[in-house]
């Protein structure tokens, strides 16, 4: 009874213990396990922070570029003349008056890309007025390009030059929009300014005008279509000394050769003038 008794009682002391034996273990695994968790949260929310923080630094800085390429632009192209109703350039606020407007009609038929790069030499804007039919050929199309890479304005002049006045609504339409669309595919930019052949406008021609978001224009003077002016010496005399100029005078030229020979006289007879020639992307 009595090793009965002290067998029970070891046996019992012995299962107390590893009870307290076994507890204590699983506290301290608790514990660490406890601890791991709360380690990994911490580690998990300050990578998540991290994360938010570059993300947040990366969108400032992206803010703060986009904001600079937008100033860039507004800068760039911020107007400073506007065309008035008699087809003049007029200053906005206190932009120089004393200025002119260059334009070539009938561009790109086989003058056009010289001129181009006589008046870029002489650091001179233009707006050069194109005909769909001289853009039918690889070679009309590359000297499109041409112009417009060195910088100048490109306007609509209508597919075939014809007198809209003896057109339908429809073939109207076709003359003004499709050559928008060609110039478009060409160069990747649309015409900003119309010029009718003849300077005849219609009704129907200001309203499709206004729908492609263009300004039509006529012109000022111009000589070098008018007998006794059509060879060098006269029309770089006429075009300088014409009772005409003024400020903010459009001045109308075409791809003729004798033009061409006379492009750069009639710019520096102009600036002895101390006429400005106008930047056409600073036209609103």
């Amino acid at each position: 009874m009595n090793r009965t008794r002290m067998i029970f009682c070891m046996f019992i002391l012995a299962l107390v213990t590893a009870c307290n034996d076994n507890g204590q273990t699983i506290d301290e695994l608790d514990e660490d396990n406890e601890d791991e968790e709360i380690d990994e949260e911490e580690k998990e929310m300050k990578e998540k922070r991290n994360e938010e923080e570059i993300d947040e630094g990366k969108t400032d800085h992206e803010e703060i570029d986009e904001q600079n390429e937008t100033e860039e632009v507004a800068d760039q192209f911020d107007p400073m003349y506007e065309l008035a109703e008699d087809h003049t350039v007029q200053p906005i606020d206190d932009a120089n008056e004393k200025v002119v407007l260059l334009t070539i009609d009938d561009a790109p038929d086989s003058y056009s890309a010289e001129m181009a790069n006589i008046l870029a030499d002489l650091d001179a804007g233009a707006i050069f007025f194109v005909n769909g039919h001289f853009l039918q050929s690889e070679e009309g199309k590359a000297q499109l390009q041409e112009i417009y890479e060195l910088g100048f304005e490109i306007g609509n002049h209508t597919m075939t030059h014809a007198n809209l006045s003896d057109l339908t609504e429809e073939e109207q339409i076709d003359e003004i929009v499709e050559l928008n669309d060609l110039v478009e595919e060409i160069i990747g930019e649309r015409p900003r300014f119309f010029r009718a052949p003849f300077g005849v406008n219609t009704d129907v021609s200001k309203r499709i005008v206004e729908e492609e978001n263009m300004q039509w224009m006529n012109w000022t003077y111009g000589y070098d279509f008018v007998e006794g002016y059509m060879e060098t010496d006269a029309l770089t005399e006429i075009m300088v000394e014409a009772p005409e100029l003024r400020s903010g005078a459009n001045l109308l030229m075409h791809d003729r050769e004798f033009t061409k020979e006379a492009l750069a006289d009639i710019v520096e007879g102009l600036r002895e003038k101390d006429y400005e020639i106008v930047d056409p992307s600073l036209i609103k």
